[in-house]
């Protein structure tokens, strides 16, 4: 597991949606693409943002989002499919487990908590498996235990 770090918590419910209309549109400054704006990104998308089918649009988003900042998606860097899978099945589990309705006060929970840590995703894979070229590319089911079902 990784060190533990003080989350940058969000001030208002509406720097939450600013920051997840700014990735959507392309706007967001690539320095701003932080670990808590792509979980409140990802939060504020399962709740707020019903015409986006987060399960089928999340890669496209983030990858289209990555390459308009200048970065690149491929085996070795950029967009990670199965660290974003896993972590959208914590934001569900946080979500569901907690039963938090406010915005900001969900993501800034969240970001408090188990499933917003940045070493969550290793709960299930290990290090090997995670961040191994085909876990970036496509899903790989983990190898330490299942993601939490909702």
């Amino acid at each position: 597991m990784t060190d533990t770090y003080a989350p940058r918590l969000f001030a208002r419910a509406e720097d939450i949606r600013a920051t997840g209309e700014a990735m959507l549109a392309r706007t967001l400054p690539k320095e701003a693409w932080t670990h808590e704006a792509h979980l409140a990104t990802c939060l504020w998308l399962l709740v707020e943002r019903p015409d986006i089918r987060v399960d089928r649009d999340i890669g496209d988003l983030i990858r289209r989002y990555n390459e308009a900042v200048g970065g690149v998606n491929d085996a070795t860097q950029g967009y990670h499919e199965s660290i974003t899978r896993a972590f959208v099945a914590g934001v569900r589990f946080y979500l569901v487990r907690t039963g938090e309705t406010e915005l900001l006060a969900a993501v800034n929970g969240l970001l408090g908590a188990p499933e917003g840590q940045r070493d969550w995703p290793l709960r299930f894979y290990s290090r090997d498996k995670l961040f191994s070229a085909e876990a970036r590319l496509g899903f790989v089911e983990p190898d330490l235990g299942a993601l939490p079902r909702i």
